[in-house]
């Protein structure tokens, strides 16, 4: 048995079902939930200001807590944790189903923010990055294709749901295959480590010595484990958390009002319903390219890249007056967002070790829910205050310029033993 798996690495079928996880993150992710708000607001009565601020509330207070998650990770273990998680986002599914009233509302997507959002993206990550080292970029890259494939697909068999039967019952659909496919296979499939099982990490073995000795050094670095009381002294802690939340601020506000953006340039919903979609076809190719990238260069140079390539982006949306520039738009979009899914994933363990992933990461992926939290409301906010959107998206510039500073600070730090 230990021989099939030395010629087959098993962390590859560990990629797999990371992608799996991160692919039924969906219900917890705002491309998903967005599809849910009309139904409300006809079911119930509420208002849309009302829906959004209830959703950004349940959103912050998920994030906070996700600290506590990565803190599991490391003392129970991925296997464990997925099950776990697992279960409770199907129940929180089946109570999504049930909402009738704002606290009930507020109580759902509270769980499933925390549990889908969060948690079922940071466990698979944490995951694949025990199994890889050397050859984490393009594991990392192979997962993101399930977080594409979840943001293309669920909004499409959501509306089908809802049409074809109601929002209730789609909720139920998704409690029902976390259940009956993903929670099976992440109890019978999962192993925390290749340790667990005799092997090494990136399937290297005895016969692989030479492999081994060209990237020695490399390896070994990679090795050293920091704990999250030693990362947090660290400057690149601190500029990988910026670097790490400026996305995920600017790009949720963008997203959440993007139909309005739109339509105040006089663009229908079909047209950033069609960008959306163009990110997530221009996001797969790029977020395996990406893969490959980083075993080659830098990680925090990937996020310059990242911030230069949205301060276009944003320039683009003061002057989006046809179709060519919303398509450029959703190229662009996706550029960021295939690059970013990879090296906010590829970074932490690079810098910090295999060890303490899980809380090390967790700080992270609270304060990228945080920062989505916040997103919305600046658009809003300024969209009220100024009755057009180009001045807040030139506000806006500042945080990705930031980035840039922010990433080129960001350099790897050197494991002191004092």
């Amino acid at each position: 048995m230990r021989g099939f798996f030395q010629r087959f690495y098993y962390g590859w079928f560990i990629v797999f079902i990371a992608a799996l996880g991160v692919f039924f993150s969906g219900p917890g992710q705002t491309y998903s939930n967005s599809i849910f708000v009309d139904e409300y607001i006809a079911s119930f009565g509420w208002s849309r200001s009302e829906v959004s601020g209830l959703y950004s509330a349940a959103t912050l207070i998920a994030g906070f807590i996700m600290i506590l998650v990565g803190r599991f990770i490391d003392r129970f273990g991925q296997r464990t944790m997925l099950v776990i998680v697992g279960i409770l986002l199907a129940l929180s599914c089946f109570f999504n189903s049930m909402v009738s009233s704002m606290w009930m509302f507020v109580v759902g997507f509270f769980l499933i923010r925390l549990l889908g959002q969060g948690s079922m993206v940071l466990i698979p990550n944490t995951l694949v990055a025990q199994w890889f080292i050397e050859k984490r970029g393009r594991a990392v890259s192979l997962v993101s294709i399930g977080s594409f494939a979840s943001a293309m697909s669920l909004p499409i068999i959501n509306t089908w749901l809802i049409q074809t039967w109601d929002w209730q019952f789609a909720w139920r659909f998704w409690g029902i295959a976390l259940l009956v496919i993903f929670v099976p296979i992440a109890f019978f499939g999962v192993r925390n480590r290749p340790e667990d099982m005799g092997l090494q990490p990136d399937g290297l073995t005895d016969t692989s010595k030479d492999e081994a000795k060209t990237n020695n050094r490399k390896k070994k670095v990679a090795e050293v484990n920091w704990k999250l009381k030693e990362a947090v002294k660290t400057r690149a802690f601190w500029m990988i958390i910026i670097c790490a939340a400026i996305p995920a601020l600017v790009n949720t506000g963008v997203t959440f009002h993007i139909i309005s953006i739109f339509a105040f340039h006089d663009l229908s919903p079909s047209i950033a319903a069609t960008v959306l979609s163009l990110t997530a076809v221009v996001g797969i190719p790029m977020s395996l390219i990406s893969g490959f990238i980083t075993e080659k260069i830098k990680t925090n140079y990937l996020f310059v890249i990242i911030f230069i390539t949205e301060i276009s982006l944003l320039l683009l949306m003061t002057a989006l007056t046809n179709v060519i520039i919303a398509m450029m738009i959703g190229v662009l979009w996706g550029l960021t967002n295939g690059i970013n899914r990879i090296a906010t994933s590829v970074i932490w363990p690079d810098y910090f070790g295999r060890k303490y992933i899980g809380s090390i990461n967790g700080v992270g992926t609270t304060v990228m829910v945080v920062a989505s939290a916040f997103g919305p409301l600046p658009f809003g906010v300024g969209y009220d205050f100024f009755e057009s959107y180009t001045p807040v998206l030139l506000i806006s510039l500042s945080f990705p310029i930031i980035g840039v500073v922010a990433a080129l600070l960001a350099k790897k730090p050197v494991y002191s033993n004092e």
